[in-house]
């Protein structure tokens, strides 16, 4: 029959779409079904015949011959007279089969059957795309930079498939350009009509247990589990470590000789800060260890309310609480307890002590803030600390500071 812009195309779907040749037969067929369907009313005497790799086709009806005055005449009948055209000696009650011409649907039977197939291929891509990355979900991936949009930064892999990296999964720090390598995890595939969307994240902690494993070889073999990873994407992240065999140190294998392990992973976080801390089921032990780098005298803790008062001295509270309250904040997340921080110190010098807020007519009020952010909110804390390691920890500037600590020291020397 004729070779047909239609038929011509079978190879080319074949080869583009690495469709398999029995679902290509199958879609093929369902589409000259619904079209036979729309012209005759019925496909029930209608025989198929395709051949993909060669891009033939052929559509055969079969009709019993009936009388010519049958007037009321069926899709699966024919007339003695029509049935005798095709053969002289046919005789009624006889079944003629003869075959169908594409051309013989007309036109725009064959355009809309032609947008039909594509539009069948494309929904078998679309849900073949949908479980593949349904498997892929929380795991790394890597696709290239398309574009660059305001509130969404759209990527593509190697087999031309669109992924999506909203703002609110990119780590603040993150800049892209067209044609930039990114890698994040695959968080969620969402049907958006009939076709996936594919969600990629480089703000969960997902990412983070991921790069572990990617990046140091004891994870990825088993011998060291990744317990717990709670973050503040490009700020502050802790993960929690444990390893089954004794002579394995888990933190010291993460983190590498002076960091090397680790910095790969760091440098991919836009140089997020990152603890390593050794898990343990000692509650107490696994605090202490979460607190980082403060050092901790005591704890007190109320298994009822999941609350943990964690007793300091004054210099080691504002490591406790870190910038911003980051610290702190990771490691009641980390170990599941709210944190409440006591401070310990000269009760003499406390008695003596005055909250920086009855400085506000001298201090700014966003001055008082970032003190009190890192844990600072009295006269005597930011007395007793470097200058140097406030303006490390603080947006302030060293002069800003210098200026503060004389306010503070008139006041004591009065």
């Amino acid at each position: 029959m004729e070779n047909l812009a239609l038929i011509d195309s079978f190879s080319e779907f074949k080869d583009d779409k690495l469709i398999d040749r029995v679902t290509l037969m199958a879609i093929l067929e369902d589409v000259f079904r619904n079209a036979l369907k729309k012209k005759f009313g019925s496909d029930d005497n209608f025989d198929i015949i395709i051949n993909p790799d060669k891009g033939d086709m052929e559509i055969w009806r079969r009709r019993v011959i009936v009388a010519d005055d049958d007037l009321d005449l069926e899709n699966e009948e024919i007339t003695l007279t029509e049935a005798r055209k095709i053969e002289p000696d046919f005789e009624i009650g006889e079944e003629v089969s003869e075959e169908v011409k594409l051309i013989d649907l007309g036109r725009r039977a064959i355009l809309a059957l032609r947008q039909n197939l594509i539009s069948k291929i494309h929904e078998h891509d679309n849900t073949n795309l949908y479980k593949q990355f349904k498997d892929l979900i929380g795991e790394i991936y890597t696709a290239e930079v398309h574009h660059v949009r305001p509130r969404v930064v759209i990527l593509v892999d190697d087999d031309g498939n669109e992924i999506v990296l909203p703002k609110e999964k990119q780590i603040p720090s993150d800049f892209f350009r067209k044609g930039d390598n990114v890698r994040g995890i695959i968080e969620s595939v969402e049907l958006k009509g009939n076709k996936p969307q594919i969600i990629m994240s480089r703000t969960s902690e997902k990412f983070l247990e991921k790069l572990f494993e990617q990046e140091i070889p004891e994870v990825f073999d088993g011998l060291i589990l990744v317990k717990n990873v709670v973050r503040i994407p490009g700020e502050k992240a802790k993960v929690a470590v444990d390893s089954y065999d004794d002579r394995i140190d888990p933190v010291g294998a993460c983190v590498g000789m002076k960091g090397s392990r680790i910095h790969g992973i760091v440098r991919e976080l836009g140089n997020e800060n990152i603890d390593v801390i050794n898990f343990t089921t000692n509650t107490q032990l696994y605090i202490t260890r979460a607190l980082s780098p403060a050092k901790v005298s005591s704890i007190k803790i109320n298994e009822e309310t999941k609350r943990a008062e964690v007793f300091l001295k004054l210099e080691e509270v504002s490591k406790a609480i870190g910038r911003g309250g980051h610290n702190i904040k990771l490691a009641g997340q980390l170990t599941g307890y709210e944190l409440d921080v006591i401070r310990e110190g000269n009760v003499a010098e406390e008695e003596d002590d005055v909250e920086l807020t009855e400085f506000s007519d001298e201090i700014e009020a966003w001055v008082i803030e970032e003190f009190a952010k890192i844990g600072l909110d009295t006269a005597r804390s930011i007395l007793k600390q470097d200058v140097n390691d406030l303006v490390r920890r603080t947006d302030l500037e060293e002069e800003t500071i210098l200026d503060v600590m004389k306010i503070l020291n008139d006041e004591f020397n009065t």
